[in-house]
């Protein structure tokens, strides 16, 4: 494998990763639950669903899931119901206490339910394995062994998103003075809320595709 094809795949992995998307959702809302503590491990949590996506590739084990239809809809449709129910937990809970004229208020996220969130969203997203599965393949040697390659190109597609995830969680944290502000730390819950809903309501309606 020549250094331009480990530089190439070290690139696309960088933009992929710092495309806005479900994980910095999920990450805001960590911060403004149980601040950069609870942050960095949510982050760690994502990262591990990742480790497991990537070895279930390396082994093969992916590869079943994409060729079998129903496995694949079972695990779309579990992570979409998460999502769904994540979000629309918080939105319910957002619109109870203005009708109740309570305090805004973040559901509290501590270490341990963010690590379980982070870990979950990512085990239950296919679309990572599918990643894996039409990417990897086009970086590695076409002769000689395969695996170590893999591991390596998987291995750096998760330090990347570490180190990413651990920017969105320090910028988050400067934030914190301003996320804090009632009306803002209203309309930041809300908002990332909706994204989970968004993103399940995404999941669970795409046709199915895969690839």
């Amino acid at each position: 494998m020549s250094t331009t094809a480990l530089v190439a795949f070290a690139v696309a992995a960088l933009l992929l990763t710092i495309t806005p998307g479900l994980d910095t959702m999920m990450l805001l809302r960590m911060v403004l639950g149980g601040g950069r503590r609870a942050g960095v491990v949510g982050g760690f949590g994502t990262t591990l669903g990742c480790v497991v996506w990537g070895a279930a590739s390396i082994a093969g084990l992916t590869a079943l899931l994409i060729a079998s239809r129903f496995a694949y809809e079972v695990v779309r449709y579990a992570g979409a119901a998460y999502l769904l129910w994540l979000g629309g937990s918080a939105l319910y809970k957002s619109v109870r206490r203005r009708q109740l004229d309570e305090p805004v208020e973040v559901e509290r996220t501590t270490p341990t339910r963010a690590l379980r969130i982070g870990f979950i969203t990512n085990l239950l997203n296919p679309k990572i394995g599918v990643f894996y599965l039409s990417l990897l393949p086009q970086f590695l040697p076409t002769t000689g062994g395969t695996t170590s390659w893999a591991v390596l190109l998987v291995g750096i597609h998760v330090l990347i998103g570490q180190v990413w995830q651990l920017c969105v969680v320090w910028l988050a944290g400067r934030a914190v003075l301003v996320l804090n502000r009632p009306a803002v730390r209203r309309f930041m819950e809300r908002a990332t809320a909706s994204v989970l809903v968004a993103f399940g309501l995404k999941i669970a309606l795409e046709s199915g595709a895969r690839g």
